[in-house]
């Protein structure tokens, strides 16, 4: 068995890490998942929530919004919708985050009348978004629904 593997983080503005880790504490759409060298093969979703990552260097943290990770035995790749670094994040970054959440929940509402699936789904990301802030001590308002 391996001590470390492999962690690449992407964004699509840019490469946040590539390091060598010894688990990966992913916030999967259907529940947290810690990632360790020699892992079965899965590919999961990812929710907004942070993302820690333990190293020979420490522990990192991140916050995503939203991607996916791959997992292998020899490592893990996070492709975020938007990450970053969680010593980075603002009540700014915070706030324009929610922000373009309830704007999806509100065009969610308007487009799909009667059909509760993508509204819901734009609902838990609204709320996922908010319980992110309160989790990196970054509060925002609870926006109405």
């Amino acid at each position: 068995m391996a001590d470390t593997m492999q962690f690449d983080l992407v964004s699509p503005e840019r490469r946040l890490a590539s390091m060598q880790v010894t688990a990966v504490q992913i916030p999967g759409a259907d529940g947290d998942m810690t990632a360790m060298p020699d892992h079965a093969p899965t590919i999961t979703t990812l929710r907004p929530g942070v993302l820690r990552v333990e190293g020979p260097e420490g522990t990192a943290e991140y916050v995503v919004t939203g991607g996916f990770a791959e997992i292998s035995s020899e490592g893990v790749s996070v492709l975020a919708e938007r990450a970053v670094s969680k010593g980075d994040m603002t009540h700014e970054h915070l706030d324009e985050m929610i922000a373009e959440a309830k704007a999806m929940y509100t065009t969610a509402k308007e487009g799909f009348v009667n059909e509760p699936g993508p509204v819901d789904d734009a609902a838990k990301l609204l709320s996922d978004m908010v319980a992110m802030g309160d989790e990196i001590g970054l509060s925002s308002k609870q926006p109405s629904l």
